[in-house]
């Protein structure tokens, strides 16, 4: 039996005891910048069984940005920021990509196979994206819309190591397209305060709009001051190092908030 035939072309996929896609932290703040964290959730509503997936899988890279969601919270608690996180899992739904694009919902990611992704109808994809991704991107497109909204920053991981065993050197990365300043600006404050890091811009990913959503469709639609943050999920995957970056960041995003 397939692990969604549970769903109806026309039911509803989140159960009762399922949580709400969207987590807003500090709503009413003036702070004027927004944090959001796409990939900040692992967890996969009861109808898809897991995606036929261990735990383990869900817990690697490919469920969700190791030590993004802890990262942003402390930001959000440090700085007083207004923040916004999404529950799921991205193998459910990719919330930072088009929702029709093939990868947003995988069948196989990173090399490992997802079953519960396999020969998805075309309803069971729109209640993904209509149950999950639609109210998350208008929880986004909402908060980034208020007037003391002056800058957007997304807040993701990225593994240390390729597939095939290369390093990837950096401790932390800016990802832009249109708007390369603010990453330039940002990249410039970490420097000051933490020299001896590598710092990269526009790696290891980059972006465009076939397989990106916050930059285009946040970032560069809202003409807002924006940046992807990417840290190297190795230095953030416990709570001393989540706490470690949140300090550095907050002092970064505060001194770049005061500049807005």
């Amino acid at each position: 039996m397939s692990l969604h035939t549970s769903v109806g072309e026309s039911d509803r996929l989140l159960a009762s005891l399922d949580p709400d896609p969207v987590t807003i932290i500090n709503g009413d703040s003036s702070f004027p910048v927004l944090l959001v964290c796409e990939h900040a959730g692992k967890t996969v509503p009861q109808a898809l069984d897991d995606l036929g997936l261990s735990a383990e899988a869900l817990d690697a890279h490919i469920g969700w940005d190791i030590g993004a969601a802890g990262v942003t919270r402390l930001l959000a608690d440090q700085i007083g920021a207004p923040a916004i996180l999404q529950s799921y899992s991205r193998l459910v739904i990719d919330c930072n990509r088009p929702p029709e694009a093939p990868d947003a919902m995988p069948e196989v990611s990173d090399g490992v196979p997802v079953p519960g992704n396999r020969g998805l109808t075309p309803g069971q994809r729109a209640a993904r994206r209509r149950e999950i991704f639609d109210p998350f991107n208008t929880a986004v497109a909402k908060l980034r819309g208020q007037p003391n909204c002056r800058a957007i920053l997304s807040i993701h991981s990225f593994n240390p190591q390729l597939q095939d065993g290369v390093n990837r050197p950096w401790e932390i990365s800016f990802l832009y397209r249109k708007d390369a300043a603010t990453s330039e600006r940002l990249r410039h404050l970490v420097l000051e305060s933490a020299p001896d890091l590598t710092v990269g811009m526009n790696e290891p990913y980059q972006i465009d709009d076939e397989s990106d959503w916050f930059v285009p469709r946040h970032g560069e639609e809202s003409g807002l001051p924006h940046s992807l943050i990417e840290i190297r999920n190795d230095l953030i995957s416990d709570a001393d190092g989540q706490a470690e970056w949140a300090k550095l960041m907050a002092t970064v995003i505060h001194r770049f908030a005061t500049e807005l």
